[in-house]
């Protein structure tokens, strides 16, 4: 494994669970709190057994463009390695995208958002 930490990654539900980093990272990181403005949160239903089991809910958040400009979706800034955004990238089912975002703080980061397929209101799965 690189021990380089290339990418800010802004996480805002199960990835911040101590559980889902040591399954997915095999180490606990400490994120920064930051804001994600413009976005708003909405809970979807995963099907995928494998992602349950590590997080131990059915039910994840997903981040969705908000039509109110005060909106901001709260959540932490982990650092990662160029093997661990892969197997946070592998832990995500296919209604989530990575896409780069700018955090209110400025922080530029990867963020797992909607999916187009998510956002055209295709039944969420695995």
């Amino acid at each position: 494994m690189s021990l380089f930490v290339r990418h800010s990654l802004f996480t805002y539900g199960t990835l911040q669970m101590p559980e889902v980093q040591l399954a997915r990272f095999g180490r606990l990181l400490h994120g920064r709190r930051d804001r994600l403005p413009g976005f708003r949160t909405m809970e979807i239903l995963i099907a995928d057994s494998e992602v349950i089991a590590v997080s131990g809910t059915d039910r994840h958040l997903l981040v969705v463009p908000s039509a109110n400009p005060g909106d901001a979706v709260e959540g932490s800034v982990l650092r990662l390695t160029d093997e661990e955004l892969s197997a946070a990238d592998d832990y995500e089912v296919d209604d989530y995208a990575r896409v780069e975002v700018v955090l209110a703080s400025g922080t530029k980061a990867w963020a797992y958002l909607a999916s187009d397929r998510a956002r055209d209101g295709e039944t969420p799965s695995g």
